[in-house]
């Protein structure tokens, strides 16, 4: 058992060969723990998750499903599902989604999902409470390099959601999605900031009502 399976810092980067980060993940103790790996560096999150963060999480999910539905666009969203390249990377986002034509490409397998077979999601999410920075900058370029289309990062404590389509191997601020055409990203931050005054049943029923009138 190496050193790094036995203790290491969480919640920000360590080097370590591939090899060593599989033996770190596959210790029981991080089971329930969100894990990257990228440029021979992981990171391990095992923050806990605040109230804001897991109704902003359910949320957003469920409003991208929501739009899809009145919109007729194929969509299937996964929460916290690992994907790899083996040997090079692998990242555990949130919320993500395959869109369109790629909705249905997955047979059902329990499995990672291995990048060097199948193509990366189309939208990326991350919830960020404490892991902003990290989020908006070393997950960012791992976003980038995996080609992802589209990449948001939820601001839990400035109820905001910060969107970039990623184009030409970089990254570009968005007001718009461009996987989900026709989705404004502010409707989706009113919703976030309504939530946290009403209930979700009447955030849904905003939504419902503003998905069908636009």
């Amino acid at each position: 058992m190496t050193n790094l399976q036995v203790k290491i810092p969480t919640d920000t980067w360590v080097s370590a060969t591939w090899d060593e980060y599989l033996e770190t993940i596959e210790n029981p103790i991080y089971a329930k723990a969100k894990s990257y790996y990228y440029l021979g560096k992981f990171r391990i999150e095992m923050s806990p998750v605040s109230h804001d963060h897991a109704s902003d999480h359910l949320l957003i999910a469920t409003a991208n499903i929501l739009f899809c539905t009145f919109k007729n666009i194929d969509c299937n969203g996964l929460i916290n599902c690992s994907y790899r390249k083996i040997g090079v990377q692998e990242i555990q986002p949130d919320i993500s989604y395959y869109i369109g034509d790629n909705a249905n490409i997955f047979p059902r397998e329990n499995s990672i999902i291995d990048l060097d077979t199948y193509p990366p999601p189309d939208l990326v999410i991350e919830i960020a409470n404490t892991s902003l920075s990290d989020d908006k900058g070393e997950k960012r370029l791992i976003y980038e390099d995996l080609k992802v289309k589209e990449y948001w990062i939820v601001d839990v404590k400035n109820v905001d959601i910060i969107a970039f389509t990623m184009v030409d191997g970089g990254s570009k601020r968005i007001t718009e999605s461009q996987v989900l055409p026709g989705l404004i990203i502010d409707v989706l931050k009113e919703a976030l900031q309504q939530s946290r005054t009403v209930s979700q049943n009447q955030v849904f029923a905003s939504l419902f009502s503003e998905f069908q009138e636009s």
